[in-house]
């Protein structure tokens, strides 16, 4: 088990850690990798993130319209040379 102790910076109007590479290297993390950081009781616990690439049709069924402003375009009107 690699264990570090580490103190909290300001960074911005956030704070932050750095991990040390050691414990990068043992969580098979690495640069720009999305993680979540969740709260467990008095523990805060970071996460990999699943990144598998979603399918178009796994896209399209995720979309909620009220939620990302409707369409984006109207289908029934042309604007420029297309032809349905």
């Amino acid at each position: 088990m690699i264990e570090a102790v580490l103190d909290i910076k300001k960074w911005g109007n956030n704070l932050g850690v750095r991990l040390p590479a050691a414990v990068v290297r043992e969580a098979h993390l690495h640069v720009d990798q999305r993680v979540r950081v969740s709260v467990e009781g008095d523990q805060v616990v970071i996460r990999p993130v699943d990144i598998s690439r979603l399918t178009l049709e796994q896209r399209l069924a995720a979309y909620d319209r009220k939620r990302h402003g409707g369409e984006k375009m109207a289908t029934s009107q042309t604007l420029g040379a297309e032809r349905w």
